[in-house]
């Protein structure tokens, strides 16, 4: 199979689909790699060569139980991008992927990177404290912690409803259908338990503001008004009014997934922003 090395010799896999410009899909809480494959698919018959990674601890890459703060999971993009020598990529992230991809610029810099796209990313700083007093009391992600640990699926499933923003009762409307959303909820059950419970804790005590300044590329942010997980006016707009060359473009309706839920809208903008066509408002 197909994998990197990292820097503490922690097998990474990775899918690679297509010919032409790099595009890096670095995934969201709890996905691995798996989770872009529709985007893959499209791009890829496109004249795109799009590569997908599973984080440690994901998918099948190997799960060394360390490794999860931020730096680390940024020096193990640097080394997908340096092994396979990658130049003039498009990175995209989701979500937490967006953090990644935030400290990667900001520890690595921005000679491999031609542009990136954000979608529905949390890049902020969620914890509260003196410094952060609008942030989220501990005690919130101490319940969240304690329910992963506690029954892992059903907090995973509770997550799955959240996530499409669809409401709590089967059938769900067209654009979410029951199989799609436990298929979501299959990959991130095969994600390993310490590796949920670490990345939820460096995500929520990690500032990534100051990270945003290494974003001198152009930057596609794209952003849900109706995301329950990461919401616009919290993430999204003050990631993109961070960003100088950044263009927001929100999605009516749309909530965290929207890489499942508007996958045909989201294909299409990011084909173009690769192309470097602008994208419309």
């Amino acid at each position: 199979m197909p994998r990197i090395e990292t820097n503490d010799h922690a097998s990474l896999y990775y899918r690679s689909w297509g010919i032409g410009k790099p595009v890096v899909f670095v995934s969201g809480y709890a996905w691995s790699g798996a989770m872009w494959e529709y985007q893959m698919i499209s791009l890829s018959e496109q004249g795109v060569r799009c590569i997908a990674y599973d984080r440690r601890g994901h998918g099948r890459s190997d799960d060394p139980g360390d490794g999860y703060d931020f730096n680390t999971l940024a020096d193990d993009l640097a080394q997908l991008l340096t092994q396979l020598d990658l130049r003039e990529v498009t990175l995209v992230g989701q979500s937490m992927g967006c953090c990644e991809i935030a400290r990667y610029l900001s520890r690595h810099g921005a000679s491999r990177v031609d542009r990136v796209a954000l979608i529905s990313p949390a890049v902020s700083c969620i914890l509260q404290s003196e410094e952060n007093p609008s942030g989220v009391p501990k005690f919130v992600l101490d319940q969240h912690l304690s329910s992963l640990q506690q029954d892992r699926p059903l907090y995973l499933n509770g997550v799955a409803i959240k996530y499409s923003g669809l409401g709590s009762t089967w059938p769900w409307p067209s654009l979410l259908s029951p199989e799609m959303a436990q298929w979501g909820v299959q990959q991130t059950l095969e994600t390993s338990l310490k590796a949920l419970i670490e990345t939820l804790r460096s995500h929520w005590g990690t500032d990534f503001r100051p990270d945003l300044h290494a974003f001198t590329m152009p930057t596609l942010v794209i952003h849900g008004d109706s995301d329950q997980n990461a919401p616009l006016e919290s993430f999204g707009r003050p990631a993109a009014q961070a960003i100088v060359q950044s263009q927001l473009k929100v999605y009516e309706g749309a909530a965290h997934g929207l890489f499942l839920t508007h996958k045909d809208r989201l294909n299409d903008d990011l084909l173009t922003f690769v192309q470097n066509r602008g994208v419309s408002h």
